[in-house]
């Protein structure tokens, strides 16, 4: 993947004092932000053998899929060390830095860290999962590793955050949403906050990208062109079961997710969508032939994958995986 380091560089310190100025606009104190202890039976309570039977009660009208999904998001916000490593990497991002970009890095993994912890305390305790299947899974994500595509570039890599944390907005949103259909009120208010969180985050992540547009928008946009021909592939997508292949069990947790309406192709466009009017790519100036092709292909981008989408049948149920005990 060719691109300016020299360059990258140089952006990247122009728009750090910008993002240490604002960094708290996206982040909470940790002093007051929720932790996993506020929503889950506290142990040294009397009645906490009666609350982790109501959590159990509460788990056991959850669809098989639904399961699925959550089992499948846990296992991605467990692998957050991969992502911390990844992006340590990324060109102009210093692993010595106290103030600079790494400050961002820690304090944006610090709040992620909380949602696998939340969900995998949740699930222990619900009695539907077997956590030595996930927790092997978990482990295999972490050692394999993971290939998005977008080298040490920040550019490619700060327009998969802002991608992936809407998706990540979205799964937890309509999981929740669901949750509280099935009668499931605590695990609803569970993945509601770490919406909110992703959320906060896909802000900071989309808001980074647009001041990088200001100093250059013909490698922004020749970057988002290279990321969506190559497609924004989930962080998760070498998710596997013990004997299986990296990347084979990923492909039924999507179906799953597709199969419920938690994510689904027409959300991958509607979230590119919401990128493309976020960084006003219509109407960007600065742009020399080749900006203005990849220009030209991320504007139609979202009518092709349409069609594409409109013709994408719901997967069928006939894959167990080997996570979920059966009641």
């Amino acid at each position: 993947m060719d691109f300016n380091i020299g360059s990258r560089r140089e952006v990247m310190q122009h728009i750090e004092k910008y993002m240490l100025d604002n960094m708290f606009n996206y982040l909470k104190p940790i002093d007051t932000i929720w932790q996993p202890s506020d929503f889950l039976p506290d142990s040294t309570d009397d009645n906490f053998f009666q609350k982790v039977k109501e959590l159990r009660q509460s788990a056991e009208g959850l669809p098989y899929d639904l399961i699925a999904v959550l089992i499948g998001d846990t296992i991605t916000e467990e692998a957050l060390p991969t992502y911390e490593s990844w992006l340590a990497v990324v060109e102009g991002v210093s692993k010595s830095e106290e103030g600079g970009w790494m400050k961002w890095l820690r304090h944006w993994t610090s709040e992620e860290n909380r949602h696998g912890d939340l969900l995998n305390k949740y699930l222990y305790l619900s009695g539907r999962v077997n956590m030595r299947q996930l927790e092997i899974s978990t482990q295999y994500l972490l050692a394999d590793g993971f290939d998005i595509g977008t080298d040490h570039d920040p550019y490619r890599n700060f327009i998969y955050t802002s991608f992936q944390e809407l998706a990540t907005n979205v799964s937890h949103r309509r999981v929740a949403s669901q949750s509280k259909k099935n009668g499931d009120t605590l695990l609803s208010k569970m993945c509601g906050v770490i919406a909110a969180d992703e959320a906060r985050h896909a802000r900071a992540y989309t808001d980074f990208i647009s001041q990088i547009i200001k100093v250059d928008p013909n490698e922004v946009m020749i970057a988002f062109e290279d990321m969506m021909k190559n497609k924004i592939v989930m962080p998760a997508h070498f998710l596997r079961e013990l004997g299986k292949k990296a990347g084979e069990t990923f492909t039924h947790f999507a179906d799953a997710a597709q199969r419920l309406g938690v994510y689904t192709a027409l959300d991958y466009v509607d979230i590119l969508n919401q990128l493309i009017k976020e960084w006003e790519l219509e109407s960007l100036q600065g742009l020399n032939e080749s900006g203005e092709k990849a220009r030209d292909y991320v504007m139609k981008l979202p009518n092709r994958l349409l069609k594409i989408a409109d013709r994408i049948k719901s997967p069928s149920l006939d894959y167990k995986f080997s996570w979920i005990h059966s009641i």
